[in-house]
């Protein structure tokens, strides 16, 4: 048979270099009409004109593409288990000492760091990093953690944490405020752990009481 005859692949474009450069185009253009939830692989496919599973062989999953296009140097899903490796009491402690081990490592400290300007700075970055946080990190941790615990009660506890510790981040690798910024990582995990170990397990104030009103 000649070489122009010969019959072609259809289906799927081949794994050239730009492919994943066109795939990650679709996917930011996508979940920025989207969010998170409502993108799926199949339609960053379509948009970047390949087949689903050459999405899948270069980010693994929708999560995956996702940390990819925002430029995101960890993934969060595999800090959760490494958190509550040791049982729901320890993951207090060891949440905070993940969390400082990460932003205080010379490779994804500043990485992070850089990755955190651009979220704050663009309210739709923001806004699906919130979305993908809640969707695969959040959810996560309130159902080990606050199993029990009413839906409001759980949100109101994960973002008490999560203003703690982004707040901890700013103030110590963003502003670089002194002594916060050179405290030993030891020291400040001893001094944050029982705030974040009271966000998350023990008596918040009633939500009249946290609102300014007294009770009846």
């Amino acid at each position: 048979m000649p070489i122009d005859e010969a019959p072609r692949r259809v289906g799927r474009r081949p794994g050239q270099p730009e492919t994943r450069a066109e795939i990650l185009r679709a996917a930011r253009a996508l979940f920025a009409e989207r969010g998170f939830a409502g993108t799926s692989i199949r339609s960053v496919a379509t948009g970047a004109g390949v087949d689903p599973a050459l999405v899948h062989h270069y980010f693994g999953s929708k999560e995956g593409l996702f940390r990819a296009a925002m430029e995101m140097p960890i993934q969060p899903e595999e800090l959760v288990k490494e958190i509550f490796a040791a049982g729901v009491e320890q993951a207090p402690e060891r949440l905070v000492r993940t969390f400082l081990r990460v932003w205080d490592d010379p490779e994804t400290g500043p990485a992070m760091v850089s990755f955190l300007r651009t979220a704050l700075a663009r309210q739709e970055s923001t806004s699906l990093l919130r979305e993908f946080l809640t969707a695969t990190v959040v959810r996560t941790a309130a159902s080990r953690l606050l199993g029990g615990v009413d839906p409001a009660e759980a949100a109101l506890r994960i973002e008490l944490v999560a203003s703690q510790m982004i707040g901890l981040a700013v103030g110590r690798r963003v502003l670089a405020v002194e002594p916060l910024a050179s405290m030993p990582a030891d020291a400040l995990a001893a001094a944050v752990t029982p705030t974040i170990t009271r966000y998350l397990l023990g008596e918040l104030p009633a939500p009249h009481q946290a609102a300014g009103n007294p009770p009846a």
